[in-house]
């Protein structure tokens, strides 16, 4: 029996997706912890290619209970329309998908919200994905949000929907100079999600604390990353809640001593979507030809992500916030064939050297990357599976990443495909 956390090392888009869809097959259930349809999860499986945004990755494995937990945003529409593709593809999902009752709802006023204030931050935005995920946040923190149970009492419903359109449409006229909206309306769709959803609404933090009573093996999914998380990443150019793996506590309902390991996902070299700063970024025809080679576009958005080196130092503030126990390396092949590449271990700043990753924001903005550089390898690592078969450059570079950060290597992935990765320790 163990309880799993696999989270985000770096700014997202690490490759959590296929991970927990490879951990999944020794698991028996699977839950996201916090996050909205703002994230996208790839899984690839005999060539077909999967991207879930709310939906924990573990669906693809028709035995595993899926759990969507209290910490999670959930947009109907989206997860609907989820559901439905996934269906015509064959997948199953039925009892399979439970959605926490305490979860709560994006309507559709926190999508404007989200898309105004952007608009209003002019060039200073945040980058956000513009589907509401912040404004629900907003609303839960403010004790006026709506939760998926909610969808379950039509009067409350509509009782909390006439109460926050007061205000609501008060800041969108007199603020955001826009149209707002109307009650009835809203009721009425919000009415005809319940239909759809009300089967799969359950008490999910009594169904996880039961399967792992029962000696159950639990996997606990995170979306985002570290460096995206409210409180120990870049603020303000943050995701809106705990990305780290201690959300996975407060956003499925376990109890920390429940939790047997934490995984986190490093992609081999670091990546970053929308606006904050990237100490390694790089501007040249390699940072091209990572973006291209590696697909570095987001999987919700299309947006191309902004490509740079390894960055140590916030893996070892992801190593001590999240309390890994061992990591994930991603995207190894994409490195094939490079002569040089290079490894930031510390940062400077007006003469002074960080070792870790600074706090203040004004200073992590204007910081500069200290390298140390490593020969790249000529040969191949895609779809390798045994460590000692990986180019000795190879193996290097990933002996010099556990000393870099403090942890241990427990999986290599050497390509898309479920199957394409080095298993060095098991995690169950």
């Amino acid at each position: 029996m163990a309880t799993v956390i696999v989270v985000g090392a770096q700014w997202g888009d690490e490759g959590k997706g296929k991970l927990v869809d490879y951990l999944t097959h020794k698991a028996d259930l699977v839950a996201r912890y916090q996050g909205g349809h703002n994230a996208g999860h790839t899984v690839v499986i005999q060539n077909e290619k999967y991207v879930l945004h709310l939906i924990p990755s573990g669906i693809l494995h028709k035995d595993t209970i899926c759990v969507i937990g209290n910490g999670v945003v959930v947009e109907p529409a989206a997860l609907i329309d989820e559901i439905r593709g996934l269906r015509d593809r064959g997948i199953k999902v039925g009892d399979n998908l439970l959605i926490s009752k305490n979860a709560h709802l994006i309507m559709p006023y926190h999508i404007a919200l989200d898309n105004a204030g952007e608009k209003m931050r002019g060039k200073k935005c945040i980058g956000t994905t513009g589907r509401g995920i912040g404004p629900a946040y907003v609303d839960k923190m403010a004790r006026t949000g709506i939760r998926v149970g909610d969808l379950l009492s039509p009067e409350i419903l509509k009782e909390k929907i006439s109460a926050n359109l007061r205000n609501i449409n008060f800041l969108l006229k007199n603020l955001y100079k826009s149209g707002g909206f109307n009650s009835r309306k809203i009721l009425n769709e919000y009415i005809g999600y319940a239909k759809i959803l009300k089967k799969h609404i359950a008490d999910t933090d009594l169904i996880i604390n039961n399967a792992v009573a029962a000696g159950k093996n639990v996997l606990l999914e995170g979306a985002q990353g570290t460096l995206l998380d409210i409180d120990h990443g870049t603020y303000p150019y943050v995701t809106s809640s705990n990305s780290i793996a201690g959300g996975a506590c407060t956003g499925a309902g376990i109890g920390p001593t429940r939790i047997t390991k934490v995984l986190g996902v490093v992609k081999a070299y670091t990546t970053r979507v929308g606006s904050g700063p990237l100490p390694t970024e790089l501007f040249d025809s390699i940072g091209e030809e990572i973006r291209m080679k590696g697909g570095e576009f987001g999987a919700t958005t299309g947006r191309p992500r902004r490509c740079g080196w390894l960055d140590t130092v916030i893996l070892r503030h992801a190593a001590t916030v999240n309390g890994l126990t061992g990591i994930a390396i991603t995207k190894l092949d994409i490195l094939d064939g490079l002569d040089k590449i290079k490894i930031c271990t510390a940062y400077r700043y007006r003469g002074k050297t960080y070792s870790h990753f600074p706090k203040e924001s004004d200073i992590f903005e204007k910081c500069t990357p200290v390298y140390e550089e490593m020969k790249g390898w000529k040969g191949s690592t895609l779809g390798i599976g045994e460590f000692n078969k990986l180019p000795l450059q190879a193996q290097a570079y990933i002996r010099r990443i556990e000393e870099l950060i403090g942890v241990r290597a427990d999986i290599i992935s050497t390509g898309q495909k479920r199957d394409e990765l080095i298993l060095l320790r098991d995690q169950f």
